[in-house]
């Protein structure tokens, strides 16, 4: 079954008020963890959720938080799906979530994905998000999370993250 439009516009701005809780500048429409809205057999709207890797932590937290959000909007009865048919990738992101990340102070992913599935090799010369110069050196592949690596920049001096192509 189909959502009527007005129900599919409400669910799309519900869904664009769940913030990612490691990175809350973005939402969950940014990191493009939805992978479709809508109706089953039983009247639930159906929200299917991807979570950035299979074992990510937060996968609960962004459940419960798509659940109230609707549930407050009166967007009911709600269902909230895992959907890892594909796993996801970097190349699912907004641009309007890459220049918030870049605004934010993160490096936001270059270049597309590996077919793979592996993150870009890591090199020096990723743009820094403070000062734009491309005099960047990688200190290390792990950084605050493990989408994230670790960067310096020989220019500004700034350290930042990098959010990794995936």
């Amino acid at each position: 079954m189909r959502l009527i439009p007005q129900v599919t516009d409400a669910c799309w701005q519900a869904l664009n008020q769940v913030h990612d809780p490691e990175v809350p500048v973005l939402t969950v429409l940014d990191l493009g963890m939805i992978r479709g809205v809508d109706i089953n057999a039983d009247n639930e709207i159906v929200v299917r959720l991807t979570p950035t890797y299979s074992g990510c932590p937060a996968t609960d937290m962004l459940k419960d938080e798509i659940t109230n959000t609707f549930t407050e909007r009166g967007l009911t009865p709600v269902k909230v799906v895992i959907d890892l048919s594909e796993a996801w990738t970097t190349d699912w992101m907004s641009e309007a979530g890459k220049q918030k990340l870049q605004e934010y102070g993160i490096a936001p992913p270059q270049g597309d994905s590996h077919s793979c599935g592996t993150h870009v090799a890591l090199t020096d010369g990723v743009t820094c998000p403070h000062c734009r110069s491309q005099k960047t050196q990688l200190i290390s592949e792990f950084g605050s999370t493990a989408c994230k690596a670790f960067y310096k920049c020989l220019d500004c001096l700034e350290p930042f993250d990098y959010f990794k192509c995936i």
